[in-house]
């Protein structure tokens, strides 16, 4: 089997293990991807007579046996093949024979692979946006369940003001519906077409890229042919990025239930099928799946470090640098897609312990209310803080589930604003079931 680039030598051993480096592994999750972007460009190349129909179709439906293929876990990419493009090349070649040859008229591997995780990326976020949602879902429910279930609220860590645990729960509900706001304008830079780029300079073909574009059911096609190789790591850092606030927000959302559960506040119990134990101490339900979300939110970030650090400073034009950006950034999605998911099935059954989170009251969590009083009653704020701040001692405890009620603009504890996060969820339920000519255009293609 001889390698795209090969033209009469041998890689030193050493050298090509080297440069392989993950890709055959990494490449497992871009199967499918390389063979519709090949259906696509072999539909371009007969349109521009290159191929013939009859070869463009024979070259799908070949391809369209690889995705099958793929799907039940039988594709192969071996170490020689050093990457998918090949590997399926190679399979095309054999069976095909000669019609296999032809495909990658006018293309090079590096708009091919710029192609792959395009794709790859469009379905990430599909599974991304579904899971968020879900989990926004989950939170919305929790607050609405909880809303008069007080807890104190904290600055520094210490007691502060009354709080509930619908405020905490919608809180991270409306934070990660930002993210997927967040999300929206990486996403239409992801959703360019970049084949037909070729090496980054196009090629002295009358392809038509915004053919394969729309075949393949992009917005549109990224236009510079040397700026889409320049993209390469550029978008997939904006992706990260992404991925990066949605995984901060979990990991705080984890540093608190974790706190929260220890017997000492006791306002959270995690359910013991969620709680692995220790093999000496046998009383142990540790909060495992919530620390490593906790530890995640740093692993993403380090992945998204070493993305851009990757792409920092080359020139224009390919290099082979670009070849490790994939593994960090496809680490940084699917550590975030587990997160989510393991986030979500811990939040739904987590169970909220309510006396005592009422237990966990005292006097002055209800001060900075008492100074309020006396502002009602005309004296100066500042006076106020002051009077109260000097009798501390004399401050009466009040019921928590009536003071949290009181609270009634908008997104205090009296009034949660949840419809408007219903709302908002709903929209982006919405604009998720928009992404689906993105798959229709993938059916399209495969059926033929």
């Amino acid at each position: 089997m001889a390698k795209l680039w090969q033209k009469g030598y041998e890689l030193n051993e050493v050298v090509e293990a080297f440069t392989v480096g993950e890709d055959p592994a990494l490449d497992r999750a871009l199967v499918k991807w390389d063979a519709v972007g090949s259906m696509a460009h072999a539909r371009m190349l007969a349109a521009i007579g290159v191929l013939t129909a009859e070869e463009a179709e024979r070259l799908r439906a070949e391809l369209a046996a690889v995705v099958a293929l793929d799907a039940g876990g039988k594709f192969e990419i071996r170490r020689e093949h050093e990457d998918v493009h090949t590997a399926i090349e190679d399979h095309l070649v054999k069976t095909l024979g000669d019609v296999g040859k032809k495909l990658h008229t006018a293309r090079s591997r590096n708009d091919q692979v710029i192609l792959d995780m395009r794709l790859y990326m469009r379905e990430r976020y599909a599974a991304l946006a579904g899971d968020t949602l879900a989990l926004i879902e989950t939170l919305i429910d929790l607050a609405e369940k909880y809303k008069d279930v007080p807890i104190p609220g904290r600055t520094h860590f210490q007691r502060a003001m009354p709080s509930s645990v619908g405020l905490w729960a919608g809180a991270f509900a409306e934070s990660l519906l930002d993210d997927l706001l967040f999300f929206e304008p990486v996403v239409a830079i992801v959703d360019q077409c970049p084949l037909g780029s070729a090496a980054g300079y196009g090629v002295n073909l009358p392809i038509d890229r915004q053919m394969v574009s729309d075949l393949l059911g992009f917005a549109k096609v990224q236009n510079n042919v040397l700026y889409v190789n320049n993209s390469r790591g550029k978008v997939e850092s904006m992706f990260l990025s992404a991925c990066v606030q949605a995984v901060n927000d979990l990991g705080k959302l984890a540093a608190d239930v974790i706190v929260w559960c220890v017997p000492e506040f006791g306002y959270f119990t995690l359910p013991e099928e969620f709680c692995p134990g220790s093999s000496l101490m046998p009383q142990k339900r540790n909060p495992c799946p919530f620390e490593l979300v906790r530890a995640s939110a740093s692993i993403v970030q380090a992945d998204l470090a070493a993305v851009l650090g990757v792409v920092k400073s080359l020139a224009s034009g390919y290099h082979r640098d670009f070849q490790l950006t994939k593994g960090p950034f496809m680490s940084g999605v699917e550590t975030t897609l587990g997160c989510l998911r393991v986030s979500r099935v811990c939040m739904e059954r987590l169970k909220v312990n309510a006396e005592a989170c009422i237990r966990a009251f005292t006097p002055d969590v209800f001060a900075t209310d008492r100074v309020l009083d006396l502002v009602k009653q005309g004296v100066p704020f500042r006076d106020a803080y002051r009077k109260v701040a000097a009798s501390l001692g004399e401050t009466a405890m009040e019921d928590p589930i009536a003071n949290i009620r009181a609270k009634t603009h908008l997104g205090a504890t009296g009034n949660l604003g949840l419809d408007l996060a219903r709302g908002r969820a709903a929209g982006e339920r919405r604009k998720l079931s928009q992404r689906d000519v993105w798959e229709k255009a993938i059916e399209r293609l495969v059926a033929g």
